[in-house]
């Protein structure tokens, strides 16, 4: 082995045990957290009953291995810090949760799930300030309570951070169907807390059906002698004109009225908040009813039967569960009320099934592309193989290093880069088998070959990493995971095509091998003369599919565009779409996906924003023999899918005009204008047949389109370079022959990373599940048009901007001359 391939094979085994050190271990292993916990030192009986108590309840429930060992903790009121003395905090303040969020990391596989994968809850909620005279620090004091409430529930590692001036996105990773609905509890009820006092006539005047100036009308729900139900009407003060706020409550407990045995709430103020319920209660108001009002709504009503100044209790309709929830959102109060904007949750087995099915069509993915490359390649295909294994490799374990956790679309990113990755081995394929016809030896060959396919290969990955960028640093949730894995497979695929691939065959040459490239033979064909009815036929089918998502309206958008609630049902009992949308409504939208490779079913039941728990209801007490269980939900609420819209149209431009500049930059504007027009082409054919095919518009959808630019350019750039450089050779020929000469050539490439993409596509297709259904669908029409675009429409728009005369381009220093039929590319 000569020195230098020693150095580049050392560099290589070094990238490799890094990824696998970052990678280790890959996946969380169950029970392993109380397993690490049972380690601790100075073990004493207290704290083996933690963990036999944790053992036996996460053994008996399966539930939240963090929460159940959390809990345990808590009710033992054991301080950790002393049995783990060695664990360095880092000028944190060591608490139990930390110390248990530690030991969670050591446990967890490097591979971090996002909540489609994982199950959980997400929110995106906003933050009332109207209500505050002083916004300063607000958001930030959300934060920290939003935090301290989730803590409650056992939340492992939850991610609660700001966005923008009165926005707050909080994941929930791992949570089971009860944790979710606590979460969501939590989150919505503000504990924004208000004392008024109701108006001395406000039964009369209620039934003369007066409101005066300065007062809003309540429901009261009280229970007569009986245990019975009933609700009063009473008139309370708007302003609060006794500055008592839910801040100044410094303890809250649930506990149970000693009479009744009714759950209630003890609660005590801090100094000021003594005053001020003093003033409240001052002798002129003994008698008169005082409302506790929760987060806008009535939970009581007492007369005041004497001066409060330093505790007092609630009572109200709630059971001891909604009793514990409102004590610790007082205990956390807000100093503004929050609206959730945008919801998601995931049952953790629905992330089970998405784990398994999209890892069976990454799989099934690798294994069609490898299959392919070995049939048509053989020894150069086994190279290439081995090159996307160290692809994949290399590929998660720098997802690992950037803890960027790994969502479906993910996977998807992963399957794409599969079929992408092949493109530069084949750029590279190609011209060492062109040398080699030439009559070169094989070093010589790969040597040329390798020289020839870098600058085409850099100049096609780059613009299809501008896009992918962009879905990283502007997407969010699922569309920003599959843009980091785009983005990190992108440039692992150039590392291992141009350097890996490059060793391989330098030292096998040595050992006067390198032999088994074969590609088709250049077709003699002019695809320009074909062009012009190619352009036709596609707009006219553009017209038709656009025209098609305009008459479908709204039916033709997705719950993150239009806004709306979207669940997912599992069912044993198949009802038909007429069926449920008559117990619904006609403007409910019903529709039943394929799930783990269509061996299953599930029902997607789209709704109006906040309707999707009355439509949950309705379909479980109309349709009982069916046995919906609802498995994930999305809400999305106007303001936000106007938001989700117009991130995505933003992304697109950005993507246009950053790919204009490029091209500009490195051929010439009339080349420019040409993948531009082109790629406007696909966008527009892509949906067009995505809306005759009946799909909705989501922003993952959107990110598919985004990947089909990446692809679309990549096509046309690699039929651009070799136009350039035919160009820069002073290639003989009319500028037409030259560009029926430079896609002939390009041809066998084109058809095979198709092909390949193709493969990996279609495995998503068929095995991703209904979760992935229409992203797949949008990558398999896409692939078929960027190809299309790239052979007839690309090179024809360059035609005609430059009147079928050469660019000025050819006019820089030419290399020699050759006629078409003789040139070496």
């Amino acid at each position: 082995m000569k020195r230098n391939n020693l150095a580049r094979f050392l560099f290589l085994l070094l990238i490799l045990i890094w990824a696998g050190t970052e990678m280790t271990p890959l996946w969380d292993q169950p029970g392993k957290l109380i397993e690490e916990f049972s380690k601790a030192k100075d073990r004493d009986e207290a704290f083996d009953k933690v963990v036999a108590d944790a053992k036996a309840s996460h053994k008996e429930n399966d539930s939240n291995e963090f929460g159940t060992l959390y809990d345990a903790v808590e009710e033992s009121g054991l301080a950790l810090t002393n049995y783990f003395p060695k664990m360095n905090f880092r000028g944190q303040s060591p608490d139990n949760r930390l110390v248990l969020q530690k030991l969670q990391k050591r446990v967890a596989g490097q591979i971090q799930l996002g909540l489609d994968l994982k199950g959980g809850s997400s929110f995106l909620v906003a933050m009332d300030t109207n209500k505050l005279e002083n916004t300063s620090g607000a958001l930030a004091q959300a934060v920290e309570v939003l935090r301290r409430r989730v803590d409650s529930i056992g939340v492992a590692e939850p991610d609660i951070r700001p966005l923008g001036d009165n926005m707050i996105m909080i994941q929930l990773p791992g949570l089971s169907e009860s944790d979710q609905a606590d979460a969501k509890k939590l989150v919505t009820e503000a504990a924004f807390l208000e004392f008024a006092l109701v108006h001395k006539d406000s039964r009369t005047l209620i039934a003369n059906d007066i409101i005066p100036a300065g007062y809003k009308k309540y429901t009261n729900t009280l229970k007569d002698p009986d245990g019975d139900q009933y609700t009063e009407e009473l008139l309370i003060e708007i302003e609060n004109k006794y500055g008592l706020k839910g801040e100044h409550i410094n303890s809250a407990s649930p506990s149970r009225n000693p009479l009744t045995q009714d759950p209630m709430i003890l609660f005590g103020f801090n100094t000021e908040g003594a005053t001020a319920m003093g003033r409240l209660t001052q002798p002129d108001n003994i008698g008169r009813q005082m409302a506790i009002i929760l987060d806008g709504k009535l939970l009581s009503a007492p007369a005041l039967q004497g001066p409060i100044t330093s505790n007092g209790q609630i009572t109200g309709d709630f059971t001891s569960d909604e009793a514990a929830t409102i004590a610790n959102a007082l205990l956390n109060p807000l100093k503004a009320p929050l609206k959730i904007e945008e919801e998601m949750s995931v049952e953790p087995s629905l992330g089970a099934d998405s784990v398994e099915s999209g890892f069976k069509a990454a799989l099934y993915g690798v294994i069609a592309v490898a299959v392919f490359m070995l049939i048509y390649y053989w020894f150069s295909g086994m190279v290439a193989n081995f090159a996307l294994v160290l692809n994949l490799f290399i590929l998660m374990g720098v997802m690992c290093y950037l803890d960027a956790a790994l969502t479906l679309p993910g996977i998807a990113g992963i399957v794409l880069t599969i079929g992408m990755a092949i493109d530069a081995n084949v750029l590279i394929f190609e011209r060492i088998r062109e040398e080699l016809k030439t009559g070169k030896g094989v070093q010589g060959a790969v040597e040329t070959g390798y020289s020839k396919a870098f600058g085409t290969i850099i100049d096609a990955n780059l613009t299809t990493l501008i896009v992918s960028v962009i879905l990283m640093v502007m997407g969010t949730g699922p569309v920003k995971g599959f843009g980091v894995t785009l983005t990190v497979g992108i440039c692992a695929s150039m590392f291992t095509a141009l350097v890996v691939t490059r060793l391989v065959f330098d030292v096998f040459k040595n050992f006067g091998t390198g032999q088994g490239l074969r590609l088709m033979d250049q077709p003699k064909f002019n695809f320009m003369g074909l062009a012009k009815y190619a352009f036709v036929i596609s707009w006219i089918l553009v017209a038709v599919g656009i025209g098609t998502g305009i008459s479908r309206g709204e039916d033709a958008m997705g719950v993150d565009f239009k806004g709306g609630d979207q669940i997912t049902l599992e069912f044993t009992a198949k009802k038909t779409t007429k069926d449920l949308r008559d117990a619904l409504g006609q403007d409910s939208q019903i529709q039943y996906q394929a799930a783990s490779g269509g061996k299953t079913e599930r029902l997607q039941v789209t709704v109006g924003f906040g309707k999707g728990e009355e439509a949950y209801t309705t379909l479980t007490e109309q349709f009982a023999d069916a046995e919906f269980k609802k498995v994930s939900q999305l809400r999305t609420g106007p303001s936000i899918s106007g938001e989700i819209l117009q991130g995505a149209t933003k992304s697109l431009l950005i993507a246009l005009f950053a790919i204009l500049a490029y091209v500009t930059f490195r051929y010439e504007f009339s080349f420019a204008l040409g993948a531009i027009l082109a790629i406007c082409h696909d966008v527009l054919m892509t949906l067009g047949i995505f809306f005759m095919w009946g799909g909705e518009l989501s922003a993952p959808v959107m990110a598919a389109v985004l990947t089909i630019i990446g692809f679309s350019i990549n096509d046309t750039i690699v039929i651009f370079d070799r136009i350039r450089e035919d160009l820069k050779l002073n290639v003989k020929g009319t500028f037409t022959e030259i560009m029926n000469s430079a896609i002939s050539k390009t041809l066998s490439r084109t058809i095979i990373t198709s092909g390949t993409t193709l493969l990996a596509a279609g495995s998503l297709f068929l095995f991703g599940g209904g979760a992935i259904h229409s992203f797949a669908f949008v990558l398999l029409a896409g692939v078929v048009t960027g190809t299309f675009s790239s052979i007839f429409i690309a090179g024809s728009l360059v035609l005609w901007k430059n009147k079928g005369e050469k660019p000025s381009l050819a006019d820089e220093t030419v290399i020699t001359q050759h006629s078409i039929s003789t040139s070496k590319a």
